[in-house]
């Protein structure tokens, strides 16, 4: 049977935890999306910031909540940062997230990612092609976006959670959250959240706050999934049109509470 809608009541506990903690989110990410990253983050709660010089990458993502690493504008440099992030993170104990954007159609980045996915990521974000390459289950996907149905790739997101150890979003229509033995599933969003640029790549950074501290990563990455989904619903009904909708997105994010959520069905 396909996995049951993550309850809202978890949502609502997963919000407030947030809230309460204000994680600061070290964020090496896409150089296009940058701007929404930081205010998504800002919006739902979260403290982004965006150190991305070698020289301080290691320094800082040791005394950060959590980490997010984008592949999105990857050249030599910056992946170097990245693997001195994610480096200094695991030392510290600190959960870091991968987004592997467009590791389907791209060979630079596929290496890449594969030597990323050995220093065992806390979560993996990514939209159905992305998660079967590097389930190696496929190398699809037309640019960033994917040519597959997020349900095709749930086998292959399990696969990928036991393999890695990381719980593992696949994003789509539906979103299907696991970590290689149960799942969820969170079935919220409007399809105008795909004429914005940087929605998932903002999608990814909120899953990173939501590991921050954590004490079950499962839920935290289905809530991320959930927060984003039920606010762009929110969105779409106050919108006209792309440009309205990311304001309006950003307004829901913010204005959603979990007093909002509790009692409300699933």
């Amino acid at each position: 049977m396909p996995p049951l809608n993550f309850p809202l009541a978890r949502l609502a506990d997963e919000v407030a935890r947030l809230r309460a903690s204000t994680p600061l989110v070290h964020i090496l990410t896409n150089e296009v999306v940058q701007e929404i990253s930081a205010n998504v983050l800002l919006a739902a709660g979260a403290a982004p910031a965006m150190i991305v010089a070698e020289a301080e990458v290691a320094d800082f993502a040791a005394m950060a909540g959590a980490v997010l690493i984008n592949v999105g504008t990857l050249y030599p440099a910056r992946y170097a940062a990245m693997r001195a992030a994610v480096l200094a993170a695991n030392a510290a104990g600190v959960p870091w997230v991968l987004d592997p954007v467009a590791v389907g159609v791209l060979a630079y980045r596929r290496e890449a990612c594969r030597e990323l996915l050995q220093l065992r990521p806390a979560a993996i974000r990514g939209n159905a092609s992305e998660i079967l390459t590097l389930a190696g289950m496929g190398s699809g996907g037309r640019g960033v976006d994917s040519t597959d149905a997020a349900e095709q790739a749930l086998p292959a997101a399990m696969a990928l959670a036991r393999q890695t150890g990381a719980v593992v979003a696949v994003t789509g229509a539906v979103d299907y959250i696991t970590d290689g033995e149960q799942a969820w599933a969170t079935p919220w969003g409007d399809a105008l959240m795909t004429r914005v640029v940087g929605t998932g790549c903002a999608l990814s950074a909120l899953v990173a706050a939501f590991c921050a501290g954590a004490p079950n990563r499962l839920d935290a990455v289905a809530a991320a999934c959930a927060m984003a989904g039920l606010a762009g619903e929110q969105a779409m009904a106050a919108s006209q049109g792309p440009g309205s909708f990311k304001a309006a997105w950003l307004d829901a994010l913010y204005q959603l509470a979990p007093t909002h959520l509790t009692g409300q069905s699933a």
